[in-house]
């Protein structure tokens, strides 16, 4: 949690000094599936734009014959005005209806699309980002992305064709004073394009820090009971302070910039309007152009000048939705170093197949100088059960991550009844396995969806006998509503014993030709275990097993115990061979059975 003083990712610089609104093109894949609707908007937009532009030609009309006093007239020009308006207000409540709905549609798409990519992702992705940081990018992104495409960017079409037009009108009502006015425009871009540029910066920055505080929070949060098991809540609360002050202040800079952007731009243009206007009213005393005119050009100019406003307001939206498209579509381009091969073969049956690991050598990306596994190679027959031992951190788990394919090793192969795990698809050879992880996972859902997790179409007998096989049926039945009974998240109604007995049970349903337990009965009581250990080596009889553990007396019995010292075989044979030949595994039994029997 410390490493959480820095914005997360190590290229963060890079992109936030990139100016590019053309990053807003990334977003297009979404929206071009529902291009009517988006040509139906840009239609209702471009009516009410013209609508707007027309309504001062009214108020010119109406102004002119009041001087005259044309009665008759003025009702045909009120009568007019009023359909102009409803026009105005039929065509703006389209607009709204469908850029909203739009926007709603392609940031569902966009959130569907980022989170299926994230879910595909090996762990080799995750040592480098916090899930935190996504479920940010995800959710506050995308909300940007939201306000962009629902709101934004119509409003600065809408502006933009009412600066364009009105631009054409005041030339249309006064080429000179309109003239006058385009003196203005250069001194006006020059702080948007100057400022906007910071914006783009200073809105990435702000997004990686809220990121940050995302990941910062949900790390605390999933371990909340360590951290006040060890009375850390102050000191946790403390770090968590300073990254959100820390996403404060990178938000004042941004407000701060487009504050000053927003008050230069506003002075110069109406500052600019008002001199204009000075000398329209000398034109009117000279007679030079009528006081319905000059009301027409007043009209356009604060149009004009109120369209510049809000492009500039609008400008720092989309700078900020530029970073946010940017920090997604890295989610969506992430190269995964696990990958499907471009034309992958179908598994073979695994149940009559081999588990080869040949010359293996594998680190972990956060920590390559540092072997997981140095050279190994082991054979495992169909149907037998092999037991892996040893110190923790002698590379026993990294054997289960690669055979899932989880990871893929540096130098050798991993084959499954002959095959390359990297020439089949994961999906495909992971079916064939079950596996009981060695942090049992719960899922917020109810005990029976938790155990069908493991094969989605059992039935409820199905479920029920894989939880009697668990020994996990009796307290399942003892909860509040059995078997329907909400579980909470990561399984916080359940003890660690009985989240390992739900994982078992999941296992036994997936009913697959290859099982992998990794620490399986560490959490159970003595009487569990005997029940839980009955259950896998009925269970494995029929099946290849793989078995990891520190209790050596669950894995007696294994047909074979490969003994496992700083990432390499280091003895393999039955329990009492090994314990014949008194080496590593020999020591480990003598602490273990020796201490044991003591302590009884």
């Amino acid at each position: 949690m410390a490493a959480m003083a820095k914005p997360p990712t190590d290229n963060a610089q890079d992109r936030a000094g990139s100016k590019r609104i053309s990053a807003l093109a990334e977003l297009w894949p979404f929206i071009r599936p529902y291009r009517l609707m988006l040509a139906a908007a840009f239609v209702a937009l471009t009516l009410t734009a013209m609508v707007s532009l027309v309504l001062p030609l009214a108020v010119r009309r109406v102004v002119d014959n009041f001087e005259g006093g044309a009665t008759p007239l003025l009702k045909q020009y009120f009568s007019a005005a009023l359909i102009v308006v409803g026009l105005l207000a039929l065509g703006t409540g389209l607009r709204y209806y469908l850029v909203t709905r739009l926007g709603e549609r392609v940031v569902a798409d966009i959130r569907k699309a980022v989170f299926d990519r994230m879910v595909t992702m090996s762990p080799a992705f995750y040592e480098n980002i916090m899930t935190g940081e996504v479920l940010s990018r995800i959710t506050t992104d995308t909300t940007l992305i939201l306000s962009v495409i629902g709101s934004s960017v119509s409003v600065a079409l809408r502006n933009l064709f009412i600066f364009v037009g009105g631009l054409f009108l005041l030339f249309f009502t006064s080429a000179k004073l309109a003239a006058l006015v385009l003196l203005i425009v250069p001194v006006v871009i020059v702080p948007i394009v100057v400022l906007g540029r910071r914006l783009r910066k200073l809105g990435r920055e702000n997004q990686d820090w809220i990121a940050n505080s995302s990941g910062s929070a949900s790390e605390a949060l999933l371990s909340v009971q360590t951290v006040q098991a060890f009375t850390q809540e102050v000191r946790t609360a403390l770090k968590f302070s300073d990254v959100t002050e820390r996403s404060f202040d990178s938000a004042k800079r941004r407000i701060l910039t487009r504050a000053m952007m927003t008050v230069i731009v506003i002075f110069m243009i109406f500052s600019g309007v008002v001199g204009v206007l000075w000398v329209g009213a000398q034109d009117v005393a000279n007679s030079i152009m009528t006081v319905g005119e000059l009301v027409q050009f007043v009209i356009y100019a604060v149009m004009v000048a109120g369209a510049v406003g809000a492009l500039t307001e609008i400008w720092g939206e989309l700078q900020r939705a530029a970073g946010a498209t940017e920090r997604l579509a890295e989610l969506l381009n992430a190269k995964d170093t696990v990958a499907d091969a471009a034309s992958p073969v179908d598994a073979p049956e695994m149940k009559n197949g081999a588990i080869v690991f040949d010359d293996v050598t594998f680190s972990y990306p956060s920590r390559q100088n540092m072997p997981a596994l140095n050279g190994i190679s082991l054979t495992v027959a169909p149907g037998e059960t092999i037991a892996l031992v040893g110190p923790s951190g002698a590379g026993k788990s990294t054997v289960v991550q690669l055979l899932m394919r989880f990871f893929d090793p540096q130098s050798g192969k991993i084959t499954l009844a002959g095959t390359d795990l990297r020439d089949m698809a994961r999906d495909d050879f992971r079916k064939q396995i079950a596996i009981v992880p060695q942090d049992a996972v719960v899922f917020a859902d109810t005990a029976r969806e938790n155990i069908r997790f493991g094969r989605p179409d059992a039935t409820d007998a199905e479920v029920e006998a894989a939880a009697k096989a668990a020994a996990a049926h009796d307290f399942i039945v003892a909860l509040e509503n059995g078997y329907d009974s909400y579980l909470g998240e990561r399984g916080v109604m359940l003890s660690g014993g009985q989240k390992q007995r739900i994982a078992i049970a999941r296992a036994i349903l997936r009913d697959a030709p290859i099982l992998l337990l990794d620490e399986a009965t560490s959490a159970l009581d003595a009487e569990s275990e005997r029940l839980v250990q009955g259950a896998v080596e009925k269970l494995a009889q029929d099946r290849t097993t793989l078995i990891i553990a520190h209790r050596l007396a669950t894995i007696k019995q294994a047909d074979r115990i490969v003994v496992f010292e700083d990432g390499q075989i280091v003895e393999q044979g039955t329990h009492d061979d090994l314990v014949a030949k008194g080496g590593l595994y020999a020591r480990l039994a003598k602490l273990q059975f020796t201490e044991g029997s003591a302590a009884a």
